[in-house]
């Protein structure tokens, strides 16, 4: 029987270098369950959502991947959804050390 994967999206964690990231890098591995957290009064970006590990900000869902993400959250969906880090590469860029992706929660 054919199954659909829940994988939305993956995506390289946005503004990794300007935030929190390099303090829990170490402590970040494939797995791991982020926390996504819409910033409707952010003001550079009203469908903002942020990236979170323990409460420590890592950064955000990219601006080009966002957008239906953000409208699901505004009109209550957003505990249909979960994120996890998908590869940790301390060696690269800090712009490219986290990749993440976005899954439909399985309700069945």
């Amino acid at each position: 029987m054919y199954e659909p994967s829940r994988n939305l999206f993956s995506f390289h964690i946005a503004g990794f270098q300007h935030h929190d990231g390099a303090l829990v890098l170490g402590e970040l591995k494939a797995g791991d369950t982020l926390e996504l957290v819409p910033e409707r009064d952010n003001p550079y970006d009203a469908e903002a959502i942020a990236v979170k590990f323990r409460g420590a900000m890592l950064g955000y869902v990219p601006a080009d991947s966002v957008g239906p993400l953000s409208t699901l959250f505004f009109y209550g969906h957003g505990t249909a959804f979960e994120c996890r880090v998908l590869q940790v590469a301390p060696e690269r860029s800090p712009w490219h050390q986290v990749r993440a992706a976005v899954f439909v929660r399985d309700a069945r």
